[in-house]
């Protein structure tokens, strides 16, 4: 059922939630610490996983799809949240941060563009298939 797609991602945010916790806590930040992105990288290891395992049925894998589908949004929720001028007068840690950030990510992107460049798309099934006319109609 879909519900358990849910469940998972659930279980996921609440582990993601108290590990940024503690990780705020190491750092000396009265705050979660990445728990929103901990939480992602946890749910897109246990999906994995359980599809390895063959435990990831359709309607499992529906519900962890919407809610995937869902996490921009609340990032970009949270991240409104976020008061970016006092942590801009804190420091240049967040620009460094955001900076490293968007460097990382390019030059991941460049990597995985390289390393994959000659193998071909897999085929696509038609997402519609024509029925035949029968009497005329």
């Amino acid at each position: 059922m879909i519900i358990y797609g849910v469940a998972l991602l659930a279980i996921c945010t609440l582990a993601g939630v108290i590990m940024g916790d503690m990780l705020g806590v190491l750092l000396g930040v009265k705050s979660n610490v990445g728990g929103v992105g901990i939480a992602m990288i946890l749910l897109i290891c246990a999906r994995l996983w359980m599809q390895k395992r063959g435990g990831m049925t359709r309607d499992c894998e529906m519900g962890v799809g919407f809610w995937g589908a869902m996490y921009i949004p609340v990032v970009v929720a949270m991240a409104a949240q976020q008061n970016v001028v006092t942590a801009l007068h804190g420091g240049p840690v967040a620009v460094l941060a955001a900076i490293g950030s968007v460097v990382l990510c390019g030059c991941t992107i460049a990597l995985i563009s390289r390393t994959h460049k000659g193998e071909p798309l897999p085929d696509e099934e038609p997402l519609i298939t024509p029925t035949p006319v029968v009497g005329g109609r």
